[in-house]
């Protein structure tokens, strides 16, 4: 039993040794440790990566040369984060205006804490390879769930953590995996698809892992496809010239309008029927119904659809377009408007003023947006920034028809994500060379 011990002990220092390498300067060692571990957790459960993020937020928030409040990037958020416990006090939603600022108000902080451990290059890269490794359980339980009829409840600690794997996906044969819905598994998927494709092609890995890597890549993208996810579908294409960057562009670009155009035939309206025809034969049924809408046209003609919530929405911002009418107040108007629920407008930047206001809405939109523009410009990219610059990019495309940071996994990834933008700004310009590990 002892030597069972002593090789167990052996096994774990060697581990930590690991884990350890790699450590930003300014980054607290034990919780360069804990972010690690939390980032494999977070895609299976955002309860247990939260016991080890959390106390790596706290950790990486002390001793900062740079106080919160004087670091000009976070002056957006701490402005928004008042405007919103402002707008509390004459809330429509009631209640649920307070409890909404739990999906703010801490990521402002996160935004913050967490960018001692992205400081350099290298340690965004181990954090992108992390997320890749911890997507493997989504995508081997969501081709499970629809190749190989497995189902939930799954539980572990007597009940802690409990994963619904809806049979046959959800809703019905799409992969949903360890989320509640396809189309945030998607958005999960599509955040790291870029990270898995830097992953793949990054220089010196040796074959045996490059195999491997292709077949999680592989796995991922057939897992992506089978979301029925349209926006997942794009982020597929979107990703390719981001992560091999623009000396692939010349070859890669006219290749990919070349695979487009048949696709792009099959699905818009008013094209030829000696076009359109021969476009359908080559592209998938599946495929070209899915993108045109045909294959849910008679649901597609109710009063739920995204223009008539983006229609609503728009009039409720002008109603109240300062302080919004509070958090979760878009469910409760809607229904009162169209005699259609729907928990949110499909747009975040929308229900963002809807339920905080227009200069809420202003301030974190700009602070994202001007995060991609000057961090794309401040440095040269190495392959897993142009990965880490394109993963955000596409979670910002997806907020604009979907709402998935209402999963707290991608709430929390997301702000890792631009945490990790703000750490490249001024950085001195680096190259595509970083150390496989």
């Amino acid at each position: 039993m002892s030597t069972v011990v002593v090789q167990f002990c052996a096994l774990f220092e060697r581990l930590r040794q690991r884990l350890a390498l790699g450590c930003p300067d300014a980054a607290s060692p034990a919780g360069w440790l804990l972010v690690q571990l939390g980032l494999l957790l977070l895609p299976s459960s955002a309860l247990l990566a939260s016991f080890l993020l959390f106390p790596a937020l706290l950790l990486g928030s002390l001793r900062r040369e740079c106080p919160y409040w004087r670091d000009p990037w976070n002056w957006p958020l701490i402005a928004a984060g008042l405007l919103m416990l402002l707008g509390c006090f004459n809330a429509y939603s009631g209640g649920l205006a307070l409890s909404g600022l739990g999906n703010w108000i801490p990521f402002f902080w996160a935004f913050w804490g967490f960018q001692p451990y992205l400081a350099d290059a290298k340690a965004r890269r181990r954090m992108a390879l992390w997320l890749v490794a911890g997507t493997v359980p989504v995508v081997v339980t969501g081709l499970g769930q629809l190749w190989l009829g497995w189902q939930g409840p799954w539980q572990v600690l007597g009940g802690l953590i409990i994963w619904f794997v809806a049979p046959g996906g959800e809703p019905e044969g799409r992969l949903s995996g360890l989320f509640d819905y396809a189309n945030i598994a998607a958005a999960w998927l599509a955040l790291v698809w870029p990270l898995a494709l830097a992953a793949l092609v990054q220089p010196g890995l040796k074959r045996g892992r490059r195999l491997l890597v292709l077949a999680v890549v592989v796995a991922l993208v057939a897992a992506l496809v089978l979301t029925d996810s349209r926006n997942g579908w794009g982020a597929l294409v979107l990703a390719v010239p981001l992560v091999l960057g623009p000396l692939s562009w010349p070859w890669l670009l006219p290749l990919l309008a070349l695979a487009l155009v048949p696709v792009v035939l099959s699905v818009l309206p008013g094209v030829p029927t000696l076009l359109q025809d021969p476009a359908r034969s080559l592209v998938p049924e599946s495929v070209w119904s899915r993108l045109s809408d045909s294959r849910y046209a008679s649901e597609r003609a109710l009063a739920s659809t995204r223009l008539s919530q983006w229609s609503v929405a728009l009039q409720l911002i002008s109603e109240r377009p300062w302080l919004g009418w509070g958090a979760a107040a878009f469910s409760v108007l809607y229904p009162l408007r169209t005699g259609k629920w729907h928990g949110h407008s499909h747009n975040l930047p929308l229900e963002l003023a809807v339920s905080h206001g227009l200069p809420v809405a202003i301030a974190v939109v700009g602070l994202v947006l001007a995060l991609l523009v000057v961090s794309q410009r401040c440095a040269s990219m190495s392959l897993f920034d142009r990965a880490w610059w394109a993963a955000i990019l596409i979670v910002v495309v997806l907020h604009g028809t979907d709402m998935p940071f209402f999963d707290s996994r991608l709430n929390i990834a997301g702000w890792m994500l631009l945490a990790g933008l703000r750490s490249r700004i001024g950085e001195p310009r680096s190259n595509d060379s970083v150390t496989v590990l």
